[in-house]
């Protein structure tokens, strides 16, 4: 018993030290003047903001789906919008919806300073669940969804709506901090998140992965 506690350990450091590995892997490939501000207004206004591995795979899977056409719940300082639009097409535009217009404007200023022409992006105020209704059927490569937890499955329907056959719907967080997995009596939020999880998994319409980057990244690819 004393040799497989040590095992254990063993292996769990060497899974932190993986996931770290893991998160600071994409770093070097994105280092500009603009993810640094919305970085750092950010941190300012007291914000969370997707991890430095969360970003690599943002830039990855838009890549990966050659997105031309984004929508992106949950605006933020533009942290998050900076890496997709690394990731998608020259041509591609980003759709993003917040409830702050001002936090908007920061993204539209850390994006001018990433080098993106205004034209990259579409910046739409408002409640998500307001906004999404009245975004194009069909009309999207890829949805990145950042905003209200309590919100969540409600933006799967909607991304379904939104998404072209092959597109992708990620969500970010699904882990709350490790409370997903706890077995205790879940809040109100992570029951949620936990119905969220198993509708994925279980949509005929959905073949999904959970990624183990920065606080947990659902992704899901519509099937054709």
């Amino acid at each position: 018993m004393r040799q497989l506690r040590g095992q254990e350990r063993a292996i769990t450091g060497n899974r932190q030290t993986s996931w770290a590995f893991a998160e600071a892997y994409g770093v070097g490939d994105v280092d500009d003047a603009g993810l640094r501000r919305a970085r750092d207004r950010a941190r300012e206004a007291g914000l969370r903001t997707v991890s430095d591995g969360t970003g690599a795979a943002l830039r990855l899977l838009a890549a990966a789906v050659d997105a031309k056409a984004v929508a992106e719940i949950g605006t933020g300082t533009g942290v998050s919008g900076i890496h997709l639009l690394h990731g998608m097409r020259p041509d591609g535009v980003l759709t993003t919806v917040d409830t702050e217009p001002d936090r908007q404007q920061l993204a539209r200023e850390a994006f001018r300073d990433a080098g993106f022409a205004g034209n990259r992006a579409r910046f739409i105020p408002g409640r998500a669940l307001e906004v999404l209704p009245r975004l194009a059927d069909g009309g999207y490569d890829l949805v990145f969804c950042d905003g209200d937890r309590m919100e969540y499955l409600d933006y799967l329907a909607e991304s379904l709506r939104l998404l072209r056959p092959g597109g992708l719907v990620i969500f970010e967080g699904v882990f709350a901090d490790g409370r997903t997995v706890d077995s205790a009596a879940p809040p109100a939020e992570i029951q949620r998140l936990r119905e969220l999880l198993r509708a994925v998994r279980e949509s005929p319409q959905l073949m999904s992965s959970l990624l183990p980057v920065g606080d947990g990244l659902l992704c899901a690819v519509k099937r054709g």
